[in-house]
């Protein structure tokens, strides 16, 4: 039988934005002069975020779960903190991961190869080759909505999940947390599938006891109402799912996003919403026919670091 000891030996570490500063000219000491295949969507896509932070007034950071596993987390917050989004929109298990990993959690360098039966007996979740241990995941997030719903809700029955999301950020003192960067620059984090996870599922568990409920309504009017007044949106989604549809749904009440990054490694073969490119989304107004909008194939991990250090130059 494997060690487990041996197994959990080597803790995701989280990327900052101070990590990258030697790389801020890596698009031109290298991919412009590489230039061929994926490495000009990597130029075009630096091109088109560095002019969206110039034009664009409502700028969306849209991004799957999964990536907070890793060290991108402290990437996503440090993009947040330096303000260049405004906005979040992701899925249930962001709130999952970063709050497990807020409150102690330690997540592990492992395999994508590891015996997944095995990795049950030693009670140890795998994340592609992320390992997750049962004590860093599910009880942590258990114990936190536990302690703090009832002093959340005592004097609310009625809450947003954007609104609820500040109040548990509020008493997060992880530097690389990504609710805790929202909450200090007072950004919303629209997470429209919340109760897809355990911080949802522990949510609903508490509201038996404390007879409060949440208001997704409040969520869309508040993105309803920054659509609206802004003069120009953009876009980096990173994966698809929910958390993309979100994004390009909304803005089709104002004809479309004015920009448009997506790095995907999903195809368009079957007409799957994680997989339709850019031009897709112009036929449902959800991106203006002249916008900038670039494609990236490849995984995030590699290719946000890149997009983020071209941002520092």
């Amino acid at each position: 039988m494997i060690n487990r000891d041996e197994l959990l030996k080597e803790p995701i570490e989280d990327l900052n934005l101070k990590d990258l500063r030697n790389y801020a000219n890596i698009i031109s000491d290298i991919f412009e002069k590489v230039y061929g295949f994926s490495s000009e969507g990597i130029i075009r896509a630096s091109q088109v975020l560095k002019e969206m932070m110039r034009e664009a007034d409502l700028r969306f950071l849209s991004f799957t779960a999964n990536l907070v596993s890793t060290g991108l987390r402290g990437l996503f917050a440090d993009l947040i903190k330096e303000g260049y989004f405004n906005i979040i929109i992701t899925t249930g298990g962001t709130v999952d991961h970063d709050i497990a990993r807020s409150f102690g959690g330690k997540y592990y360098k492992g395999s994508f190869d590891f015996d997944d039966s095995v990795l049950r007996e030693l009670e140890i979740h795998r994340l592609g080759n992320v390992l997750v241990p049962f004590e860093s995941y599910g009880k942590v997030i258990e114990d936190v909505v536990r302690k703090f719903i009832p002093e959340i809700v005592k004097d609310k029955k009625e809450i947003s999940v954007y609104e609820l999301l500040w109040e548990f950020s509020e008493r997060i003192s992880d530097s690389n947390s990504i609710l805790k960067a929202a909450y200090d620059k007072k950004v919303p984090i629209i997470v429209p599938g919340i109760v897809d996870g355990s911080f949802g599922t522990n949510l609903f568990i508490q509201s038996q006891f404390y007879n409060f409920r949440i208001n997704l309504f409040e969520d869309m009017k508040l993105v309803k109402d920054l659509i609206f007044s802004c003069k120009k949106s953009g876009a980096l989604i990173i994966g698809g799912g929910i958390s993309k549809h979100h994004t390009i749904w909304w803005n089709q009440f104002k004809d479309g996003l004015d920009y448009a990054v997506y790095v995907t490694t999903a195809q368009e073969y079957d007409g799957s919403l994680s997989g339709a490119k850019p031009r897709e989304a112009i036929s449902w107004n959800k991106i203006k026919p002249d916008a900038k909008n670039v494609t990236i194939y490849g995984d995030a991990t590699i290719i946000l670091p890149i997009l983020s250090a071209s941002l520092l130059s």
